[in-house]
């Protein structure tokens, strides 16, 4: 598994989807995650530029371009892109490889200026195949919500992939307890730099790492530099759900005393 950190230019979809692809050629990997809303850069300035920047998730140039990618490194790749679809718009992620586009995961979970510009996602949490590996999709923000990580690992994920805007300097270390609470990899992608528009400045912490089911970091980028890195994941490591010999994490379970974790209602 590998990841890109990189900083995209805004509204360059082109020359972003180039960089990642360059960046990524230094690597082997079966699957390389980029980070979200690669292609269009993070910060809108209004509806206008949603709408021009954004693209169908199966004949877009995200798609096009990883595709072909994809087919000509025989690798899978996961990229952040803002979403086309029946009217609305989305913060999605794409899963493409040498076939085309295998899957796409919209955000379900909007940070600030986005639940402006987007629709929260209404696709079901789900899990595709890599190779023999069972791969998950989150973006960003999802990271605050431990019940997305739980319910992919639940549904079979061995690795979670988050491409990422992060801004907050805590959630690279929450990413090692969704690993260890789930004992699954995850591969934080995340962009480095700043995206100065005329509504204000976003500036992101870089960072980008894979985990493995210990908590363990098997590669980390620094919070400044454009880079690739790629780790091998033992994925019957994920596969082994056993604390100890007589505590199986999911078997330990007791989800009839969580139901308030589904409801709505917010704590007095």
């Amino acid at each position: 598994m590998a990841f890109v950190q990189g900083r995209p230019r805004f509204g360059r979809s082109a020359e972003n989807l180039e960089r990642g692809l360059a960046l990524a050629a230094g690597v082997e990997a079966d699957l390389v995650v980029l980070p979200e809303l690669w292609s269009s850069g993070y910060v809108f300035s209004s509806h206008a530029e949603v709408a021009s920047l954004a693209e169908d998730a199966s004949n877009g140039a995200t798609a096009r371009v990883l595709g072909a990618a994809a087919r000509r490194e025989r690798r899978c790749y996961v990229a952040g892109f803002p979403e086309r679809h029946a009217g609305r718009f989305y913060n999605s992620a794409l899963l493409v490889g040498p076939g085309g586009v295998r899957a796409v995961y919209r955000k379900l979970h909007l940070f600030e200026m986005e639940r402006t510009w987007f629709t929260p996602g209404n696709l079901p949490l789900a899990v595709e195949r890599v190779g023999p590996a069972r791969i998950g999709m989150m973006i960003c923000f999802d990271w605050r919500f431990p019940e997305v990580a739980r319910s992919l690992a639940l549904k079979g994920a061995d690795v979670i992939v988050h491409p990422s805007n992060l801004v907050f300097p805590q959630a690279q270390q929450a990413m090692i307890t969704r690993s260890i609470e789930n004992r699954v990899f995850m591969v934080t992608a995340n962009r480095v730099g700043a995206d100065a528009r005329p509504i204000g400045t976003v500036r992101f912490t870089g960072q980008s790492q894979i985990t493995d089911p210990s908590g363990r970091r098997l590669g980390r980028a620094g919070r400044t530099v454009s880079c690739a890195m790629a780790a091998d994941c033992d994925l019957t490591e994920a596969r082994d759900k056993s604390l100890t010999a007589m505590t199986p994490l999911f078997g330990a379970r007791r989800p009839e005393h969580y139901r308030q974790l589904v409801s709505r209602t917010r704590p007095r």
